[in-house]
């Protein structure tokens, strides 16, 4: 079932207003880079840091965006979302800002640090089974109950918008670039991306990395249709999405992206890289896509690579535990 709710395709025109909206309130977050990684690796590289975004990742663009431009009407009645956590604090967060009532769908097993930052940000969070139950079916019986607008985490245009920001910030700081590797989910912050990347550096090819756990948008692009999945087992909680958002499908069916794959194991060693090198504290997630740089290092030598972390959001122990294992 779809979730978007128009089917207006957002353009790189929408990612430069959304820039404008966003002026003041997101945080225009560092580039950062590490000589030792650029040895390792054989490239430039150089990260997008939305760990350091508010609500700790850059669900937050996407979220004031599209909240910024509700009407009075569903300004008053409130928002409803479902997140596995970042697009959750983003909402709740951005809502708060705008004095706009926010309730949250959230699974039952969401990094408990997630949950209670949503509702210190003021959201009311409602709790399901993300391997039984449907979140979609949740938030639109709660939209339809109680009178709320139901935004997606991915599949809508201001949220791809918001999203695609940061890579247009990227461009604008380091200039054109050779490659640009993007954590994948539902694909809203890869399709925005895109819309950046074809704008600002036409040669620069974009990949996509997504859990190896659940390469449903890998699938989805090769097949020229949306692939759904079982509920993905993997690390990365901001990743593990059924199936890919119908407007992120059709901006990147036509000139479809490369898309890669990372283990566990992968994101963990990844995860090390960000702590010991660039002193960041990056979730399984938002390590996707240095994953997916070491993946394929050998044709990327020489290259000037950029990387988008895409959040921060993980349990202090957990976060411990993880960077302990051998």
């Amino acid at each position: 079932m779809s979730t978007h709710l128009t089917d207006d395709l957002p353009t790189y025109e929408d990612v430069v207003a959304a820039s404008h909206r966003l002026a003041g309130h997101a945080h225009r977050t560092p580039v950062l880079s590490s000589r030792l990684v650029d040895e390792q690796l054989g490239a430039r590289v150089v990260f997008k840091c939305e760990n350091l975004q508010r609500a700790g990742a850059f669900k937050f663009r996407g979220a004031f965006h599209a909240l910024s431009r509700f009407t009075p009407e569903q300004r008053r009645a409130g928002v409803v979302a479902f997140s596995s956590g970042n697009h959750a604090q983003a909402v709740s967060l951005a809502a708060s800002l705008l004095g706009i009532p926010a309730t949250i769908v959230m699974p039952y097993d969401a990094p408990a640090a997630k949950v209670a930052a949503t509702k210190a940000y003021g959201g009311e969070v409602v709790g399901y089974d993300r391997y039984t139950e449907d979140r979609l079916a949740i938030g639109q019986e709660l939209a339809r109950s109680r009178g709320l607008t139901l935004l997606p985490p991915y599949d809508h245009p201001d949220i791809i918008a918001g999203q695609g920001t940061a890579a247009k910030e990227l461009f604008e700081e380091v200039g054109t670039l050779d490659a640009l590797f993007v954590p994948v989910g539902g694909a809203g912050l890869l399709s925005g991306s895109t819309l950046a990347a074809r704008a600002l550096s036409p040669g620069c090819r974009v990949h996509g990395v997504e859990p190896a756990a659940g390469d449903d948008v890998r699938r989805s692009l090769q097949e020229g249709r949306i692939v759904r999945i079982d509920t993905p087992e993997t690390l990365a909680d901001g990743a593990q999405t059924q199936f890919m958002g119908e407007l992120p499908f059709r901006i990147l069916a036509p000139e479809p992206p490369e898309i890669l794959t990372a283990t566990d194991a992968e994101l963990v060693a990844e995860m090390r890289t960000f702590a010991t090198y660039l002193k960041l504290v990056v979730e399984p997630t938002g390590c996707l896509g240095l994953a997916g740089v070491r993946g394929i290092a050998d044709r990327l030598r020489g290259r000037r690579i950029g990387v988008i972390v895409s959040g921060g959001n993980i349990d202090l122990p957990r976060y411990a535990d993880l960077l302990g294992q051998r």
